[in-house]
């Protein structure tokens, strides 16, 4: 019997909540908790936690191998360690000696369950006691007293023909139960390193390591192997702009100076459909107007966030207030400003005459409407022809 386990605590002074904050839409430890899922090796795992809260955002995944752990809470501190809290998982279970114990770490975002599987072959074909992750880095390493310690510095190498230095990442590590019952270690010699690819490299300790991270995992299109549902989401709320959406994108003044904008009644009805099925509502625009406030509390829109230039912070945020991911979001926007947030959501729309480089996104969904033209209420109407989980009350 193989044994998978994650351990989480709720609380981190580094980065508060840690593990459930929004990693590129999703919780950080669903990365982890998916590869295990998807790893053909895994029968069940385990993750352990300590918090309610946390249990269920984890079981929310809906993971059919996932089995949740509760840790003891003076297990759970600031001065617990991952090797005292696996003790204590197997000193409550009756395992065998020869049983492997993987320990996974939801700190590394970019394990994937091929990695998983190839390093439990390995370790299976060969004589070692254990496995640990690595990455290369092909970095020039110094001591303090001013000596290279992995190259010649009068033959410098390429880049290119550095091999570089095997780096642990933090994914996973491969011992047997024996092993770590004796020498109270996530380790024993003889030592596989299981050599994932280099970006892998970055676990997440810190704030500045979130961010590389992030970007790390947008730039190599990871977000594009995760499987989206084939035929229906439960679309939890509904983002949309103003100017271009909601109106024709025109600037209308009076004689005397006021500024006007031409919206259509029967966005104001997909509106009211959408409220009478739960769904919260939101709108984000640049712009600060008076006509915009109005407008949002006629409609009775949950949110209105106006004076918004960083809007992908704001969905972040919103996604974190909601305890949703952007695979729960609806985004209609039309201009190249929102283009970031369209490549990542769900479901994402554009009106017929919005700019070329919104149309050219992916799966996007191009209305036949133009802006202003009642185009809520018709991509509302695509949405529950199409058996999203979106229903007219009667």
């Amino acid at each position: 019997m193989n044994i998978w386990f994650i351990p989480i605590r709720s609380w981190s002074k580094s980065i508060p909540w840690k593990n459930i904050r929004l990693f590129c839409g999703k919780p950080l430890i669903y990365r982890s908790a998916k590869a295990l899922q998807e790893s053909d090796s895994v029968d069940q795992f385990y993750v352990a936690l300590d918090d309610d809260h946390y249990e269920r955002i984890i079981r929310s995944f809906n993971f059919d191998k996932l089995h949740i752990y509760r840790r003891d809470q003076g297990n759970a501190d600031d001065f617990a360690s991952t090797e005292s809290v696996m003790l204590e998982f197997l000193h409550k279970h009756s395992f065998w000696e020869e049983d492997l114990f993987f320990l996974v770490q939801a700190t590394n975002p970019f394990l994937l369950s091929n990695d998983l599987d190839s390093a439990y072959q390995l370790l299976k074909n060969q004589n070692k006691d254990s496995c640990v992750s690595c990455s290369t880095i092909k970095r020039f390493i110094w001591s303090s007293d001013g000596n290279p310690q992995n190259y010649n510095i009068h033959n410098r190498p390429r880049r290119q023909d550095f091999d570089g230095l095997l780096v642990e990442n933090g994914a996973f590590y491969i011992n047997t139960v024996k092993n770590i019952l004796r020498d109270k270690n996530r380790l024993s010699w003889d030592i596989l390193v299981h050599e994932m690819l280099e970006y892998a490299f970055t676990e997440i300790d810190e704030e500045a390591d979130w961010i590389v991270a992030e970007n790390i995992f947008r730039r190599n299109n990871l977000h594009q192997i995760e499987k989206k549902p084939t035929n229906s989401t439960n679309i939890k709320i509904f983002l949309t702009d103003v100017d271009g959406v909601l109106t024709d994108g025109s600037m209308y003044y009076s004689e005397s100076g006021d500024e006007l904008k031409r919206f259509h009644t029967y966005d104001g009805k997909a509106f009211e459909i959408l409220r009478n099925n739960n769904l919260k509502t939101w709108i984000i625009t640049q712009e600060n107007t008076k006509i915009v406030a109005n407008r949002a509390k006629k409609l009775k829109i949950d949110y209105l966030y106006q004076g918004i230039t960083n809007k992908l912070a704001i969905l972040d945020e919103i996604c974190e207030k909601e305890w949703i991911s952007y695979d729960e979001v609806a985004y209609v926007w039309d201009d190249i400003g929102d283009k970031e947030i369209l490549e990542r959501v769900w479901f994402a729309a554009c009106p017929q005459n919005a700019i070329k480089e919104i149309k050219d996104i992916p799966n996007i969904f191009i209305s036949d409407q133009i802006w202003g033209s009642w185009l809520l209420r018709f991509i509302l109407s695509y949405l529950l022809m199409h058996n999203f989980n979106i229903k007219c009350k009667k």
